[in-house]
């Protein structure tokens, strides 16, 4: 599939803004995080902004996107309504409850529970934009079932690293919070490392044979290509990227997005005579660019079924 920048920025800039709200939730009902009226503000300003941002960005692959609105109406059938229909909602409780941090100077009692209320609305969101992928039949690369933990991982792992930089720098350093940067980012790393692992092994069972019903009578090849110039399709469904190139961005992507983070996290949480906040900082700036080939590969290696008429032997 063609790596759109708007796609690849509204999956990353909302997943870190969806998970700096699920801790900002979870930290601030348990007493971790106390209700700082200016860590609240920048708090909530980068998660509003980065969440906003990237959902705002994603109507820029349509070819309407004055229209974007009506996909909020097939909510029964379609995940990217869904998608849009829970992210609608949860601007409602992660609202009151930066209202109340911001202004009431409180983030316990009736507020810690909107806390949490928008952090679980969070992480449905994630998923559900997991889900507008895994549910294409027609792409063996998405459509498997670790896709949503991945993008949920993802999105978790982006905003701890968001709010323990937040934390360091307006002084409300916490061991708790370092702590749970460190297991977000490392359990990312397992499934993400899985799933790369899992479609290097693993093909599409549809060949020219199975997607033409031809199959039976014996091997099915494409006599004449069906246009003469690349059309909308194949620019759109028929990217291709190079093996060796697919494998050298998987390496750049581990070591910025995973092995960097971790390292440096150990290192805060191990008290090493190098500023924490400092640390956190290079962790947000590794992992931002590290997200960002994660998820320029993660629509540059899928192949749909349709590459089948166009030559492809197969998906």
């Amino acid at each position: 599939m063609h790596p759109a920048f708007s796609v690849i920025f509204f999956t990353t800039a909302s997943g870190a803004g969806y998970g700096l709200l699920v801790w900002l939730g979870v930290f601030g009902a348990l007493g971790i995080l106390p209700a700082d009226r200016w860590f609240g503000v920048t708090a909530f300003g980068l998660a509003f902004g980065l969440v906003t941002a990237g959902l705002l960005s994603s109507t820029f692959h349509l070819g309407h996107p004055e229209r974007a609105w009506r996909a909020l109406t097939q909510w029964k059938t379609s995940w990217l309504s869904r998608e849009g229909v829970v992210a609608v909602l949860t601007y409602i409780p992660t609202g009151l409850y930066a209202i109340g941090w911001i202004f009431l100077e409180r983030n316990d009692g009736v507020f810690a529970m909107l806390g949490l209320a928008g952090a679980v609305l969070c992480l449905v969101t994630i998923w559900c934009t997991a889900m507008i992928y895994a549910s294409l039949k027609s792409i063996q690369r998405w459509s498997n079932k670790l896709v949503p933990p991945v993008y949920l991982a993802l999105g978790v792992a982006t905003g701890s690293l968001l709010l323990a930089l937040l934390a360091h720098i307006f002084g409300h350093p916490s061991t708790a919070i370092d702590a749970v940067a460190l297991a977000t980012v490392a359990l990312a790393a397992g499934l993400k490392l899985t799933y790369w692992n899992m479609i290097r092994k693993t093909r599409s069972e549809s060949t020219m044979s199975s997607a033409t019903g031809l199959g039976k009578p014996g091997l099915v090849r494409l006599l004449d290509a069906p246009h003469t110039e690349t059309n909308y399709l194949m620019q759109e469904m028929g990217y291709r990227v190079a093996r060796k190139h697919a494998d050298r961005l998987r390496v750049i992507a581990a070591v910025t997005l995973f092995a960097i983070p971790l390292a440096l996290l150990v290192a805060t949480l191990a008290g090493a005579p190098i500023p924490a906040t400092f640390l956190q900082a290079l962790t947000v700036s590794s992992a931002a660019a590290g997200v960002l080939v994660e998820r320029w590969l993660f629509f540059a290696e899928a192949k749909h079924t349709v590459t089948l008429y166009y030559g492809e032997e197969t998906a």
